[in-house]
């Protein structure tokens, strides 16, 4: 029985890298959730205009990787305390947002959020949404696989390069 998490946390194609590693995520897709438009497309998401925020839907087998590990990872791989902001990548899209599919979920999402504030991981306040999921729309398949497909790309070499070598050292017994 697998189980099934959403989160946005920057561009898709670097956390999707980040998430396809774990051991018991059985997928990860790119795609656009938390907006109000149907159907998006890259760029309408790119422009802020559909609410979506560029996402990942991960797959995952509970007895292999827990939801509290995937949020684990989600809190450590990117900046929760900079609004609308991952580095270079600007724009409600890029938000950092949990999307909880039912009260179990919300629960754990909950207490790992005052995990991490009381871990004391970012000195700034933590801005990341604890929302209900609602509708997960797949990413075109150009974005499916990007970091694998396109590792030599100067986005791939100079911003997903450098975060999967951070996730390699804090993670490597959970790949």
């Amino acid at each position: 029985m697998t189980e099934t998490a959403t989160f946005a946390n920057g561009c898709f194609w670097c956390t999707e890298a980040l998430f396809q590693q774990l051991k018991g995520v059985t997928s990860v897709i790119p795609g656009y959730t938390g907006g109000k438009r149907k159907n998006p497309t890259y760029e309408q998401v790119s422009t802020g205009v559909s609410g979506h925020a560029e996402a990942i839907q991960i797959t995952f087998d509970p007895t292999i990787i827990s939801y509290e590990t995937l949020l684990d990872v989600f809190w450590h791989t990117h900046n929760p305390t900079t609004l609308n902001k991952q580095g270079f990548d600007v724009g409600t899209q890029y938000r950092s947002a949990i999307f909880y599919h039912d009260e179990k979920q919300k629960e754990i999402a909950e207490k790992s959020l005052q995990a991490i504030k009381k871990e004391g991981v970012y000195a700034d306040p933590i801005v990341t949404e604890i929302t209900q999921f609602d509708v997960f729309y797949p990413a075109e398949n150009y974005h499916k696989d990007y970091y694998k497909k396109h590792p030599d790309a100067p986005y791939c070499t100079i911003v997903i390069k450098p975060k999967l070598e951070k996730f390699w050292k804090r993670y490597k017994h959970l790949i």
